[in-house]
Formats: structure tokens, sequence, C-alpha cells
């Protein structure tokens, strides 16, 4: 049995066939080692993974996840520059009309920064030693709930 599938648990169903999920490591960190474990697990529950590599900016994260037709978008930082990067891959995603792309955040995130980081409009942060199986059931649950948006005016 694949160790990673056995990390993360056995999944009650699987994502819709066409769930796309874009893992990227946005700024200079050069440490991936994470996003490949979490973008594996992913793949191994049935998920379409699409890994961006090192060093990305917000603007290639987000046309990888517009060019992809991604509903959920997975982030890794380890450098510190997590508000910041969140703040500026936000803004990029309401302004490509994506805003209804769920957002995740992995990495060394102070608890301080998770409220900040949730307002922002991230659906869920995990931090170091986070368990697989949570992670995937998150991306589950993300990928076949719809975001609650206001009835329109009349």
């Amino acid at each position: 049995m694949n160790t990673l599938l056995a990390q993360a648990g056995p999944t009650r169903t699987a994502p819709p066939p066409h769930a796309r999920v874009v893992i990227a490591k946005p700024g200079l960190d050069g440490h991936d080692r994470g996003a490949k474990v979490i973008a594996r697990a992913l793949r191994d529950a049935g998920f379409e993974v699409i890994y961006t590599g090192l060093h990305q900016t917000p603007q290639q994260i987000v046309a990888t996840v517009v060019a992809e037709d991604a509903s959920l978008l997975g982030l890794s930082v380890l450098s510190g520059a997590h508000l910041t990067i969140v703040e500026k891959v936000i803004e990029l995603l309401a302004k490509e009309e994506a805003g209804d792309v769920r957002v995740l955040i992995g990495g060394i995130i102070p608890d301080a920064d998770i409220p900040v980081l949730e307002a922002m409009g991230v659906d869920a942060v995990f931090t170091p030693g986070s368990d697989i199986g949570r992670i995937v059931e998150t991306a589950h649950r993300l990928t076949t709930t719809p975001i609650d948006t206001p009835e329109p005016a009349c």
C-alpha cells in the first residue's frame, strides 16, 4: 500500500474526477518537500494535482490556477512572507474573476497570523505536523461544498 495513502487514511468518498488542485511554492522559498508530500497525498486521494514548482510569483500562481481551471489552490510558504503573498494572490484571483477558488496555506505560520489569513479569505491553514488525512479531508470538503454567496437583490 502507498505510504502516503496509508497516512492520509481512508476517505469516505473520492472527490469528483474533475477536482483540480494547484499546489504552489511562492517567493524565494526553496524547500518543497512538504508541498510535494501534500501534492502526492491529494493525487492518491483522487484529485488532479498541478504542482507549479519553486519560486513562483503571485502572478504566475494565479495564471496557473486560471489556465488549469482549478477549484482549489494550496500555497506552501516557509519564508515568513505569507501575509504579503496571500494578500496579493487573493487580490489577483479576484481581479481574474477567480474569487471562487478555495485557498489553503501550509507552512511556518504563527498562530497570531491565522485569523488574519482567514479574514483575507484563506479557507484553511496547516502548520508543521498537521495530519495529512485532515488536509485531504479539508480539500475534499472545499471542492464539494459550494461557497456561500448572497442571493442577488431584487
